[in-house]
């Protein structure tokens, strides 16, 4: 598992510096790094799937089911270069990445999606829809969160929405952002990991009487694989 190069010199600048403060974060040449990986897509369209997984630091949401919590702080992380990103992805001979987080639309993708696209690398973002879409973006997928809800306009343009059941009151508000998503837009339903002996049968129940939804697996997990 890549987690970022560390050797970097960046003078007198600390971490946090960088992550605050440096221009060169937000012009989106540089980017906080949690890890990088070459693994199969566990979840949602494109499960199954040799995938790179870009994962970028911090999340101001913070929901209380997240998998990924140690993503939140920004700062504890590398701030790496897209070239040394880019670099790992095409070392690994991947076909599709991944850019994931913590909240990646938090920074601006389009310097790291034009560097992808040059080596016709094909791409994917998994978001909560509440930051606005950058770059050049292959398949957004929307994971929308009670505490930050998607912006309508990125709802417009997700092509797979796949919301996390938690509770049964989850599907009401999965329904509250599917009629804002297109017509193509695939529909997901997801049960809450750490709930899934009492949530599945909930959501196999409502599937079967909407089946314009689909359930979607954390498969990785059942494999056993990051």
């Amino acid at each position: 598992m890549w987690q970022g190069i560390l050797a970097l010199c960046f003078d007198s600048l600390t971490m946090q510096d960088i992550v605050y403060n440096s221009e060169t974060l937000k012009n989106g040449n540089f980017l906080p790094v949690v890890e990088c990986f070459y693994t199969i897509q566990g979840e949602g369209r494109h499960t199954g799937e040799a995938t790179y997984f870009i994962r970028l630091a911090g999340c101001d949401i913070h929901c209380p089911w997240c998998d990924a919590k140690n993503t939140w702080n920004a700062t504890k992380f590398p701030v790496v270069p897209i070239g040394e990103i880019v670099a790992g992805v095409l070392n690994a001979a991947a076909p599709a990445v991944v850019i994931t987080g913590g909240e990646p639309l938090k920074y601006p993708l389009g310097p790291l999606t034009k560097l992808l696209k040059e080596n016709r690398i094909r791409i994917y973002v998994e978001t909560s829809g509440s930051e606005p879409l950058s770059g050049r973006i292959d398949w957004i997928c929307i994971s929308p969160k009670r505490r930050a809800a998607p912006l309508k306009e990125n709802l417009k343009v997700a092509n797979e929405l796949k919301v996390v059941v938690s509770l049964p009151c989850d599907f009401s508000w999965a329904e509250e952002n599917a009629a804002m998503v297109g017509n193509d837009c695939l529909l997901y339903l997801q049960p809450e990991w750490g709930r899934m002996g009492e949530i599945m049968p909930l959501i196999v129940n409502y599937v079967k009487e909407h089946p314009q939804w689909r359930v979607s697996l954390q498969t990785h997990k059942f494999m056993d694989i990051p």
